[in-house]
C-alpha cells in the first residue's frame, strides 16, 4: 500500500477476487483468515458490498459474488472490442476473411467484435452478437482447447462446416489476460483453411492479448 491508495477499497477488491475464485462461497472466518484482518472488518466490507449488490450471502452465511458484478461486466465488452479492433482489421485485410473476437458468455461463445475485409468480392457474413455453443466452431473449440492445455496443442483450431455449410474457420485463444476468456479467429468460404492462416490468427490473438494487459 502507498499513501495514494485506499486500504479499505483494496480490501474490498480483494474480497471480490477471493469470492470470484471459488464456486461454493466463503465464510466470514475464511475471508478473515485469507485477508489477515479481524472478522469485524470483514463484516463491514461484506455489508458495503451487499448494498451495491456486488456480494450476496446465502442462508448458511457463505458469501458469494452478487449479480451486481454482471452489470459491471456488461461494460467490459465495449472496452475489449475497442482494444481488439486494430489487430482484427489487420487480420481481416491480410487473410481476406472475416475476423472476429469471441468471448465466453456462460456456456456459449459470443462474438463481440467483427471486421470484414475491404478488398474481397465476397466473404462470410458474421455479425457481432452471434452466439453458438463452445463445442461447435473454431472460436469455441479454441477456448476449450486452452482450458485443457494439452502438450500437443498446435495453438490454434481449425473447423469446417460446423456453423455454416461451406464455411471453414480458424481461431486461437487469448492467453494471459486476467478475467477475459476468449479467442481471435477468421471465418471464410473455402474447402480448407490455407496453411498460413493458423499461425496468423495466433499472432493476432497475441496482439489482442497484449492490448488488453
Amino acid at each position: 500500500m502507498t499513501a495514494e491508495t485506499s486500504q479499505t477499497l483494496d480490501r474490498g477488491l480483494r474480497v471480490l477476487k477471493l469470492l470470484a475464485d471459488t464456486d461454493h462461497g466463503l465464510t466470514v472466518t475464511e475471508l478473515s483468515q485469507k485477508l489477515g484482518v479481524n472478522r469485524t472488518v470483514v463484516y463491514r466490507l461484506l455489508a458495503t458490498l451487499e448494498q451495491h449488490a456486488l456480494v450476496r450471502r446465502d442462508l448458511g452465511g457463505r458469501a458469494r459474488v452478487g449479480l451486481g458484478v454482471l452489470r459491471l461486466g456488461r461494460q467490459v465488452h465495449p472496452l475489449v472490442r475497442e482494444a481488439a479492433m486494430p489487430a482484427l482489421r489487420s487480420l481481416a485485410e491480410d487473410i481476406g476473411a472475416t475476423a472476429h473476437l469471441t468471448l465466453v458468455d456462460g456456456s456459449e461463445a459470443l462474438a463481440v467484435a467483427v471486421v470484414e475485409p475491404s478488398w474481397t468480392d465476397y466473404h462470410v457474413a458474421y455479425r457481432a452478437g452471434f452466439r453458438h455453443s463452445l463445442e461447435r466452431g473454431a472460436a469455441g473449440k479454441a477456448i476449450l482447447s486452452a482450458r485443457q492445455q494439452r502438450a500437443d496443442d498446435p495453438g490454434y483450431t481449425l473447423t469446417h462446416g460446423e456453423l455454416e455449410a461451406g464455411a471453414c474457420g480458424a481461431a486461437a485463444p487469448l492467453l494471459g489476460v486476467t478475467g477475459v476468456e476468449g479467442s481471435v479467429g477468421v471465418v471464410m468460404l473455402a474447402e480448407a483453411v490455407p496453411e498460413r492462416v493458423g499461425t496468423r490468427v495466433m499472432d493476432a490473438a497475441r496482439e489482442v492479448a497484449e492490448a488488453l494487459r
